[in-house]
């Protein structure tokens, strides 16, 4: 660094170094004002010549920067930038943690060292209150915490697969009313004729495929859960007298189902109720979604160990023996949620269809749905990704489909937006003229090659692929 001061000293030149062309002059008014200039000049580069000395000392104390104590810009931007700025030029701070407490804590611990202790603490507060008791050494304060991590962590685990397994039993099991309810009815249509009505009656038949009616489909074989859909359906509706609910179920409950509705009439609406046996596609040829799903069983029959079997697996995750056990469900087995993807061969005369879950409540008129222009799409659907509700109207396709697998992430964008598939407005006409069932069943049989690992269980990822670019939200 040079310093220049002329003459008259008026004028004071710094120049920072050789090779520099820019410079710092500074003009001065008077010669009285020009000493007191200089003198806080020389007195700042004192301070930061002793400062960056300083810096300079305790790092080669420290060992670690070597510094040039000639040249004044490396010290600025090796030594001072290293302590001012350690994470942005790449200093490592070293731990202070003993390496002996790192190794016991990796030491693993077995089930049985644990069990029948009484002297592990069961919270926090305890541990520490034990600890400034004791006045422990390093090494027991990392033996006590990592029983005590261990314990806790073998807790959660046993609490977690408990739920997980109630809630598998809750949700598999029928309820003894249900079951009564499917029983009575099934006596009430061998003894009763009023149970044994034709649905519908003679004269409303042409109804059935009169595309000036509103068509809602609906797939159950649970007789009151389809009753809570129907009557809300029928009864928030303005013209309930253009209202045709096609019910489909399977053999084992369509005569609960029949004797339901006929007991329980939904007048002026229309009510079909018709099994799958009875529909003449389904029983002349081979279904592709029966086909899917014998395949399907086969590969969950891994699975078939029973729930004791999952539970009592030490080794696994317990979201991974959740997944397991929500595999034995039956409504995963169950034809009624595959049943959708046939919708424009069961109904070939109709133009437009409802579709209805059979755990909605419906709570105003939904004939709105059929002036909705679908833009040529096939699938008129709610979209699940923006709401007020951020749980359940946050949904994409990262949340159903496993992006880590090849086949899923070479194909779709995680971040696009999911849609419900409880209720949809499916346009059959357009549907008629793509290949979403071959889709549908396609990915549906990669998913089984795949071990079920391309998404999570239910229909609606596949339906997510089968129908993406074809859906109007």
């Amino acid at each position: 660094m040079l310093l220049q001061i002329s003459p008259s000293l008026r004028h004071v030149t710094l120049l920072p170094g050789k090779g520099l062309r820019e410079f710092i002059k500074v003009r001065i008014a008077s010669r009285r004002l020009s000493y007191r200039i200089l003198f806080y000049l020389l007195l700042f580069f004192t301070f930061l010549l002793r400062f960056v000395f300083v810096l300079t000392a305790v790092d080669g104390i420290d060992g670690e920067n070597k510094c040039s104590t000639i040249e004044i810009k490396k010290k600025i931007a090796g030594c001072l930038g290293i302590k001012l700025r350690p994470k942005i030029l790449g200093r490592k701070l070293e731990s202070t943690v003993p390496e002996e407490i790192y190794g016991i804590l990796d030491q693993p611990i077995g089930k049985d060292e644990l069990e029948r202790r009484s002297d592990i603490p069961q919270t926090l507060e305890e541990f520490m209150t034990e600890m400034k008791k004791g006045g422990y050494d390093a090494r027991t304060f990392a033996i006590k915490l990592r029983e005590m991590v261990t314990f806790m962590e073998q807790r959660t685990r046993m609490a977690k697969i408990q739920e997980y397994l109630y809630r598998h039993v809750a949700s598999s099991s029928i309820p003894k009313q249900l079951h009564c309810l499917d029983l009575r009815l099934a006596n009430e249509h061998t003894n009763n004729a009023e149970a044994r009505l034709q649905l519908p009656s003679a004269e409303l038949v042409p109804a059935l495929v009169d595309n000036s009616y509103f068509h809602y489909v609906l797939a159950s074989d649970n007789v009151l859960a389809a009753s809570v859909v129907a009557k809300s359906l029928v009864h928030n509706s303005l013209q309930p007298e253009r209202v045709v609910l096609h019910i489909i179920t399977d053999r084992k409950t369509y005569y609960p189902m029949q004797a339901w509705f006929s007991l329980h009439t939904l007048s002026p609406a229309i009510i079909e109720v018709k099994a799958l046996h009875h529909f003449d596609w389904f029983t002349k040829r081979k279904v592709p979604v029966l086909e899917a799903m014998e395949k399907d069983q086969n590969v969950r029959s891994r699975f078939r160990g029973g729930s004791s079997a999952i539970v009592a697996n030490t080794i696994e995750k317990p979201k991974f023996i959740a997944a397991k056990l929500q595999a034995l469900s039956p409504k995963y087995n169950s034809v009624m949620n595959h049943i959708r993807i046939h919708l424009p061969e069961m109904f070939p005369s109709l133009d437009k269809v409802v579709f209805l879950d059979d755990d909605i409540v419906v709570q105003t008129d939904l004939s709105p749905l059929w002036d909705i222009d679908m833009n040529g799409k096939v699938n008129g659907a709610v979209e699940t990704c923006t709401g007020q509700d951020k749980f359940v109207m946050s949904k994409r396709l990262n949340n159903y489909l496993n992006f880590s697998h090849p086949l899923i992430s070479k194909k779709f964008d995680p971040n696009e937006c999911a849609w419900a598939y409880g209720m949809n407005i499916f346009d059959l006409e357009a549907w008629r003229k793509t290949n979403i069932s071959y889709t549908y069943h396609y990915w549906v049989e990669q998913n089984t090659k795949s071990d079920l690992s391309l998404w999570q269980l239910g229909t609606l990822p596949p339906g997510l692929i089968a129908f993406h670019g074809q859906s109007h939200g």
